[in-house]
């Protein structure tokens, strides 16, 4: 330690950042590839933890189209009807497609056990 108080120019000049002179080896360039060089890495752990959180859960064993009709049997009609609609759609594409043009006629709902004999896949 010197035997001396410091001065308040030399104090502030202490509290600066450390920098490297401009014509040290490197210079300008060395210093964008390490901001880049940690924008990288941040930029890798970020994914890491956004793939963490937003990986899916294991999903439900796919129930026959059986169990899905018992299911929907507790529902009342009218939504029962367009359940088995949205089930024959996902299940029976081609069956849903032969009834679709008259599902907006005046009417043109088909009757709930003709639905669930397509469901079922008995036609």
């Amino acid at each position: 330690m010197a035997d001396r108080a410091l001065t308040r120019e030399a104090m502030l000049n202490g509290l600066h950042d450390i920098r490297l002179p401009a014509e040290a080896p490197g210079g300008l360039i060395a210093e964008l590839l390490a901001v880049i060089g940690v924008a990288l890495i941040i930029a890798v752990l970020v994914g890491l933890i956004m793939r963490s959180v937003t990986l899916p859960g294991k999903k439900p064993a796919k129930q026959s189209p059986q169990d899905r009709l018992a299911a929907l049997a507790k529902l009342p009609d009218s939504d029962r009807q367009i359940a088995l609609l949205h089930l024959l759609k996902s299940e029976r594409p081609d069956a849903f497609r032969k009834l679709s043009p008259q599902l907006y006629a005046p009417g043109g709902a088909p009757d709930i056990r003709v639905l669930e004999a397509e469901v079922a896949g008995h036609d």
